[in-house]
């Protein structure tokens, strides 16, 4: 019955929104005498503002309206808006970030390997392994997405894009606020709500301050459903009445920030920000499809709670006429939580007969159902300062240094209830298993860029980041002796030197040194049109295997070879702009489950992708109407066989008689089509202003895993379409909105997984899209 009335519900929106876009008068709707143009967005994306149409790279932006308008409230919600973006998450704030399709479908362990999207807050790198901050979106100027390397401006972790949220600052001499509340309800799921609040304060003519809070309730819609499982080896049966409810996975989070801008004179600024966010989730975010959609039976209760905060500074000012430009940042997050590891039980004891060796301290087999307790500590210091010279000049550059240090404590406690002490971890109570790790990623770089006015019409562009990392990883992992003679415990030659670990069996360390390059060449036909050709580099450190045994895997790189246009035509009244390229992906980084669900991390080998990107925002004749589209093309496969072994020297064996991937071998993750479209129309409704609005979104199948098998195992990555539909009213300082996002509650598959290696684990699990979300909201300013 309440389905049935949410399919009304969602039923009329759509009818309202249609009746009110009928029942415009023809007059108005003909009306072209206001001469209407697309919005103009200034970008930082070469670390300066400049108008989007004349920055000779691929950048997508949202501004604060266009942000607004489609509802983005978190990373999932913009990240469907960006074609050239893709995405695996298991859980909010666990996001890895793909672009372009570099992509190989790597388990994102916290010793793995560095991302290969950067993810910038501003003017600091927020980018840490195993997910991105997920900033609740408000009071945001801009979210833009770089694709392609951008390794001259950004380094290490912008090897295949960069996405920046930019904040709004303070503004000097203007006192306002706003507020914008929302009630919403999940199909199949609870009810959530969100409360926004923002204000801008002159304190003086040089001194301003703006502070923002949030306050948001995500409802659950997965269900842990009842249920038992008996284990074949102990017999013994588990089931998990203490813990099935429905509306499982529901978040809560909340966080604000506070900036401050001092005008120290006509050319200095100091802005200083401290920003912080707290959310605590529940329950899994994926379905298993064995019992039904969006649902699970998981036996160990389950939860993250993330949070973190972020203290930054830019001083801004001008050293006769050249810009100086200083950032630093000091970012701090801790991540606990729980995990149901019930199926590496199950499957290892039904493969292998595991559970037999699980026993009490009298020899008796015992319950073997293993449970995760992680804690995760990260550090991150950065500093970065740039000149540039005026920019009024034929011959222009940008020098620059940069600086970061990031830390990562890593505790992962594998346990058992009630095991033996004897096989128990030294100091570890009912612990099988134990990782207490401290990981280093030190970075440096030295970077610029020099442009120079061949014609007024043809700029050259070349860069240079000459850069070195030194990445160190040492701590405990394993075993304790009792339980294995080879491994953990047994393996260790020094005392503890992290955490409250028993001893140290890993203490390894890699540096590396190397340039990436850069060159353009863009030239404007008119001020509207402008194309471009880009040659550009992307790099990625190095770094240890925590499993001792392994070699260091080594640095890969993409090289980028991208042709692009810039257009805007009618007046200003239609932008297009796009970009067709060809990237090759060296030796890349490809990091896996082993034995014991162990990651490992090999070069892979080589791999290419062919692509094209393109945006068309169109202010139609009809006043008030406008159209937005976006849409990419991706053939990403790998050129050699993926054997899965190294030689003796780190680097990957080409040939061998059975490729877990072959040669064509598609690369996962990335869909080849992603497509979005939204129309907007706004119009005079007696003392109010109304708009209608559509928005529909797209992408195509995917695979899961890079090896065959394994994608098999986990199964395609279905394509799937959403429409998300809004009506509204405004009326000077206030407005209301109805919305219904996926509005046909179609399910897709956002991402595919499973416990442990999959080919032990044969269960997968389906992170898919929110079920259809009615929501209504109001806002005001003041």
């Amino acid at each position: 019955m309440v389905r049935q009335t949410r399919v009304r519900v969602a039923f009329g929106a759509a009818l309202f929104a249609t009746s009110m876009l009928a029942g415009v008068p023809a007059a108005l709707a003909a009306d072209t005498t206001a001469g209407p143009t697309v919005e103009e967005i200034v970008v930082t994306a070469q670390k300066k503002e400049e108008n989007l149409q004349d920055v000779p790279v691929a950048v997508t932006a949202f501004s604060t309206k266009k942000l607004e308008q489609l509802h983005v409230e978190n990373f999932n919600d913009y990240v469907k808006f960006l074609p050239s973006v893709a995405a695996q998450s298991a859980a909010p704030g666990g996001a890895t970030v793909f672009m372009r399709g570099i992509a190989s479908g790597a388990n994102a362990n916290h010793s793995g390997s560095l991302p290969s999207v950067g993810t910038y807050l501003d003017e600091q790198p927020i980018t840490t392994i195993g997910g991105a901050l997920d900033l609740h979106v408000y009071d945001i100027a801009r979210v833009e997405a770089l694709a392609g390397p951008q390794g001259t401006l950004y380094g290490a972790s912008s090897q295949a894009g960069t996405l920046r949220i930019i904040t709004n600052q303070p503004e000097l001499g203007v006192l306002k606020g706003s507020y914008d509340l929302k009630v919403n309800s999940v199909d199949h799921g609870g009810t959530g709500y969100v409360a926004e609040g923002m204000v801008n304060i002159p304190v003086n003519d040089q001194i301003a301050i703006r502070m923002v809070a949030w306050d948001e309730h995500d409802a659950g819609y997965i269900d842990n459903v009842p249920g038992t499982m008996t284990y074949p080896t102990s017999g013994v049966t588990i089931n998990n009445k203490k813990i099935a409810k429905n509306n499982y996975n529901d978040v809560d989070t909340y966080g604000a920030r506070i900036a401050l801008r001092l005008d120290l004179n006509d050319t200095w600024t100091i802005r200083p920000t401290f920003m912080t966010q707290d959310t605590k989730s529940n329950g899994v975010f994926g379905y298993d499809p064995s019992v039904g959609d969006l649902k699970v039976t998981h036996f160990l209760p389950e939860d993250g709670h993330d949070r973190w905060y972020q203290a930054a500074m830019t001083v801004q000012g001008k050293i006769s006429d050249f810009d100086l430009v200083y950032s630093g940042g000091y970012m701090d997050r801790r991540i606990d939580s729980h995990s149901d590891y019930t199926d590496y039980s199950f499957f290892y004891d039904t493969l292998f007969g595991s559970g037999a060796y699980i026993t009490d301290s009298h020899g008796n087999v015992i319950d073997p159902t293993q449970r995760i307790t992680g804690r995760d500590h990260f550090t991150r210091v950065s500093n970065e300062i740039r000149l540039s010279s005026p920019q009024d000049q034929r011959l222009r550059f940008v020098v620059g240094g940069f600086q970061q240090r990031q830390t990562h404590f890593i505790e992962q406690n594998y346990q058992i209830t009630g095991i033996d002490p004897a096989i128990s971890v030294t100091g570890w109570r009912d612990t099988l298993w134990l990782t207490e790790q401290l990981r280093i990623d030190r970075d440096y770089a030295a970077f610029g860029e020099l442009y120079f006015d061949i014609t007024p019409k043809l700029t050259l562009t070349a860069g240079v980041r000459a850069f070195k990392s030194d990445n160190s990883l040492r701590g405990f992992y394993g075993f304790s002796s009792g339980f294995s003679s080879k491994t953990g415990e047994a393996a260790c030659f020094a005392p503890n030197s992290v955490g409250h670990g028993p001893c140290t069996n890993l203490d390894k360390r890699v540096k590396e040194t190397g340039e990436t390059y850069k060159a353009n060449l863009n030239y404007k036909i008119d001020d509207g049109k402008m194309v471009y050709v880009t040659y550009s580099q992307g790099f990625r450190p190095g770094g240890i295997n925590r499993r001792s045994t392994l070699a260091p895997y080594s640095s890969d790189y993409v090289y980028n070879y991208e042709a692009g246009w810039k257009t805007q035509w009618a007046d200003n009244s239609l932008r297009w702009n796009g970009a067709v390229y060809y990237e090759d992906w060296k030796d890349f980084q490809y990091s896996f489950l082993g034995p014991n669900a162990f990651t490992e991390i090999l070069n892979a080998g080589q791999a290419q992708v062919k692509g094209v990107e393109t945006e068309l925002s169109w202010a139609t004749p009809v006043q008030g109407l406008t159209v937005n589209t976006a849409a990419s093309y991706t053939d990403a496969k790998l050129t050699e066989p993926y054997c899965g072994t190294v030689d003796a020297a780190g680097k990957p064996n080409k040939t061998c008689a059975t490729p877990q991937a072959p040669s064509g071998t598609r690369l996962p993750v990335t869909p080849k089509v992603k497509a979005n479209a939204t129309a907007r129309y706004e119009f005079p409704w007696g003392d109010f202003t109304a708009h209608v609005q559509g928005s529909a979104v797209y992408q195509s199948s995917s695979t899961a895993a890079l090896p065959v098998l394994e994608s098999a195992i986990l199964g395609t990555q279905r394509a799937y379409g959403q429409l998300d539909l809004s009506a509204g009213l405004d009326h000077d300082t206030w407005k209301v909105e109805l919305s219904v996002l996926n509005a046909f509650d179609k399910r897709g598959d956002n991402y595919r997984y499973a416990e442990c290696p999959t080919l032990v684990c044969s269960r997968p699990y389906v992170v898919p899209n929110q079920p259809r979300t009615i929501s209504i909201s109001f806002g005001q300013k003041f």
